[in-house]
């Protein structure tokens, strides 16, 4: 699957907000990394939730791997992190029936790259831990 300048924006958020680190290992990272990863607990196909940052998570390579090769482990792991009531919502969502047109991943991308910048900005300042946005 193509990845879009909407999908690059909301991932950079996912990785910076999480300060470059595994969401499960805790594995630190350097910003520009390749081994940082921005894993969807439900796949980007369902277009509903793709940029929601409820399904969202910084995972390193090999914490991502074993999420998608461990479903029964990984989703026990996963309602433990974000809670039933979470993964309840983003099924709601993922099956309501709206459509995110290709249209309006523009504003997507434009929304995700300036909450990078807020981001980034308090980092400067000093802030440290899941920043959220």
């Amino acid at each position: 699957m193509k990845r879009s300048p909407a999908d690059d924006a909301f991932s950079k958020c996912i990785r910076a907000a999480n300060d470059y680190t595994c969401q499960r290992c805790n594995k630190k990272h350097e910003h520009n990394s390749s081994g940082l990863h921005c894993s969807h607990n439900f796949g980007r196909r369902h277009r509903t939730i793709r940029w929601c940052k409820d399904n969202a998570l910084s995972l390193c390579f090999v914490c991502h791997k074993w999420f998608g090769e461990s479903p029964a482990d990984s989703g026990k792991w996963l309602e433990q992190k974000i809670g039933e009531g979470t993964i309840d919502i983003l099924r709601e969502k993922r099956d309501s029936g709206v459509k995110v047109s290709k249209l309006e991943e523009k504003d997507i991308a434009k929304h995700y790259r300036q909450q990078l910048k807020e981001i980034e900005k308090k980092r400067s300042e000093g802030a440290t831990g899941y920043i959220d946005f």
